[in-house]
């Protein structure tokens, strides 16, 4: 008998697979977010500096600058010229997610995606269907305006209100409004729409998913022939309308719609194997 703590969405993949495999890929998410966090809190707990700063903007050992490219361009629209070292920085952070998939800073590395993941699973285990349908360009207008208001007052406008550093810094604190903040974005998605933040308001996944558009490492419905119409990937995965193409078009097997987080999700809940990780090169 399944479990009750597993995910709805996950039940077809855990009876065809077992609880292990349909986890792979969240169980290596989870440790690469709670690795990111770890990193930044070593130094004010523990003593030992391995990054000061945090993802907006970080100096790791004291020798490498890294920038947010989001951080990076409100820099810009602020008036404010950055120096070499987080030029450099942005440049590499931005390299690095053309690689790996734009979104899957989102999914891989974002604290509040476990926040955001966490209400969606109890969402479903209470049985909330009902749900405020938000429109997903939100977060464009949401995203030009951070770069507008960073013009008018000459400053990164997100960070005055950006959860995830709100949430690194209640982390280290214990206290803060960044708790409050985070409290709110759970109840937005357990009450008010299934994945509103991530899906329909964060700028900063709307930036992410314009670098993903180009990236290397992709999601392939690679046994597409395979599938059962069973609707496991379509309720698992954050953005479902990037599976479409890839599952039922004629073209590419490849998901290479920006908003994919790259997270897997759909490689574990699927029972017959449909998905794979994979390259560009190889689809």
């Amino acid at each position: 008998m399944l479990g009750w703590w597993i995910s709805d969405s996950r039940k077809l993949g855990v009876a065809a697979h077992g609880v292990l495999r349909a986890h792979k890929w969240w169980f290596l998410r989870r440790m690469t977010q709670i690795l990111a966090l770890a990193i930044f809190m070593a130094g004010p707990v523990f003593g030992y500096w391995i990054a000061r700063g945090n993802l907006a903007s970080s100096d790791i050992f004291g020798a490498v600058r890294l920038t947010d490219p989001y951080i990076f361009v409100q820099s810009l629209a602020g008036g404010w010229w950055p120096a070499v070292p987080a030029v450099i920085g942005a440049a590499l952070v931005a390299g690095f997610y053309l690689l790996v998939g734009g979104r899957a800073y989102c999914g891989w590395v974002c604290p509040v995606n476990v926040v955001t993941d966490a209400a969606f699973w109890l969402r479903e285990k209470l049985g909330l269907t009902r749900d405020r349908k938000l429109d997903k360009r939100t977060r464009i207008y949401i995203l030009i305006g951070t770069l507008i208001a960073s013009v008018l007052t000459g400053t990164i406008a997100w960070e005055f209100v950006n959860p995830v550093s709100m949430l690194q810094r209640a982390f280290i604190t214990g206290i803060g409004v960044g708790w409050v903040v985070i409290l709110l974005v759970f109840f937005l998605d357990l009450f008010v729409s299934r994945r509103a933040w991530c899906s329909h308001l964060c700028p900063v996944g709307a930036f992410y998913g314009v670098i993903g558009r180009a990236s290397l490492v992709r999601v392939s419905a690679r046994h597409r022939e395979a599938c059962t119409d069973c609707g496991a990937c379509f309720n698992i995965c954050p953005e479902p309308h990037v599976i479409v193409p890839a599952l039922k078009g004629k073209d590419s097997p490849l998901i290479l719609h920006g908003d994919c987080q790259n997270c897997g999700g759909c490689i574990d809940s699927c029972p017959v194997d449909v998905f794979a990780m994979t390259t560009r090169l190889r689809p």
